[in-house]
Parts: C-alpha cells; sequence; structure tokens
C-alpha cells in the first residue's frame, strides 16, 4: 500500500512537522525521508511511500494565499465518520476545489464545519483554541496532529454560522488566514505562537 503526503524542504534541509510525516507515512520511512530532505532543493513536495522508496514530485508553491477568499460546500466525505488517510490527487477533494478560493467543507445540511478542501481548520473562541470534534470526516492532518500535541484547545462543533476567528492548518505553510465573512481575524499573537511550532525546522 502506498502512502501519501504533501511537505516543505527547508534551505536547512529540513522538513517541518518531521515526525508526524513520519507517522503518516509509516516509521520504516524515517531514514529515507531523511535522505530525501539532505539531497532535495528546498520547496514544497509531494511524496508517495511504498515502503521501500519514495516518488516525488516538486510543486512550485502552494494553492493556499494569506487572506484568500471563502465559500461553503458540502464535503465530499460527509457520510463517511472520523479522519481518515490522506487521499494522493487525483480524488474527490479535486470536486470542491476552485482557483483562489479556499473552500469550506460541511455536513449535508450545511450547518457545521469540517476542514477546507485543501487544509484542516482551526478557531478560537476568544480564550482557547478549537479544533473540529475527532468524529467528523476529515483527512487525518499532521498539522493538527502537531497542535494536539503541543498547545491547549478544546473539541467543539465548528458552526457555519459563527462569529469565530478561523485558521487553514497546512503542513507547508503552518498557517493561513483567510476571508470569512461575519468572522474577525485570527488574534496575530495566537497565530505567532502556532507558526513557530509548525514550521520549525526539524
Amino acid at each position: 500500500m502506498r502512502t501519501y503526503t504533501v511537505l516543505r524542504v527547508t534551505e536547512a534541509s529540513g522538513i517541518p512537522l518531521f515526525d508526524q510525516h513520519v507517522r503518516r507515512l509509516g516509521e520504516n520511512s524515517r531514514g529515507a525521508l531523511r535522505h530525501f530532505a539532505s539531497q532535495a532543493m528546498p520547496g514544497m513536495y509531494r511524496l508517495w511511500w511504498d515502503g521501500r522508496q519514495f516518488d516525488t514530485l516538486k510543486v512550485e508553491g502552494s494553492a493556499l494565499k494569506e487572506g484568500m477568499p471563502t465559500r461553503f460546500a458540502v464535503s465530499p466525505f460527509a457520510a463517511q465518520k472520523g479522519r481518515f488517510t490522506k487521499p494522493a490527487p487525483p480524488s474527490l477533494y479535486d470536486s470542491v476545489r476552485i482557483d483562489g478560493v479556499a473552500t469550506l467543507l460541511t455536513d449535508v445540511k450545511g450547518e457545521e464545519l469540517y476542514e477546507s478542501c485543501r487544509a484542516s481548520l482551526l478557531a478560537w473562541d476568544g480564550t482557547t483554541l478549537v479544533l473540529p470534534d475527532e468524529n467528523v470526516p476529515a483527512v487525518a492532518s499532521v498539522t493538527e496532529a502537531e497542535v494536539l500535541a503541543k498547545f491547549s484547545f478544546r473539541r467543539a462543533v465548528l458552526p457555519v454560522k459563527s462569529e469565530w476567528p478561523l485558521l487553514l492548518l497546512n503542513a507547508v505553510l503552518g498557517t493561513c488566514g483567510i476571508t470569512v465573512e461575519g468572522r474577525a481575524p485570527f488574534p496575530a499573537d495566537v497565530r505567532a505562537k502556532l507558526d513557530a511550532v509548525l514550521t520549525a525546522d526539524s
């Protein structure tokens, strides 16, 4: 079985969230992933691991852009329950992706947020970080896993109709701010603490 991830190689030949990527790919990828990082040019990569070697594709930048507009759509995985392995392209996510727009994926009724079409979601309730319930259908995110490990948080329903600020969480960028009508920007000081951990060289 091939596993898949998307990551960034830094100028220092490191990979932010290295251990989380190893957990996604499998422990036997650790040495090969470290070797790949030591040889690769800095930048964003897609990687497929078959248990012995990588297939890689260098990507020219993330589709996520700071402050990008948003729209809502029912998740193509709405019938599932719980986190699942990140699918390699092509996948059902392609059906809800639009260039330059972050599609926020919801339940069938359009009332609860699950994730975005390219990243996981994180909210701020004015006091603490809020992650979607672990039973919602969404990719098992390496960035979400790092937030779970390193920060105080709570899990709750993320309502579509809410004033809570939102961030996208992404293994390449760390965090990405989005424009959502009726919601204020995510607090800058809280976001800076997140980025310091999520983008750290490792």
